[in-house]
């Protein structure tokens, strides 16, 4: 990979981080790790929360965008 390849991905990572850190800030993502599949226990002194499903969906988007990034490579 060469720097400009590099720059270029420096520069999209960034816009992503900040286009997800809107997201949060203006509450689009609410939905986000309260899917249905998302393991949620809570007791008085306990509280155990596995976002199954909710990574799982970021597993598959995440591996699009790779594969998207690849291609066009």
């Amino acid at each position: 990979m060469d720097v400009k390849h590099a720059g270029s991905a420096v520069i999209l990572g960034g816009l992503a981080i900040a286009l997800v850190g809107v997201a949060l800030r203006f509450g689009l993502l609410s939905w986000f790790g309260r899917l249905p599949g998302d393991i949620r226990y809570e007791s008085d002194n306990t509280r155990v929360y596995i976002p199954f499903v909710s990574m799982l969906l970021v597993s598959v988007v995440l591996s699009l965008l790779a594969w998207l990034w690849r291609r066009a490579s």
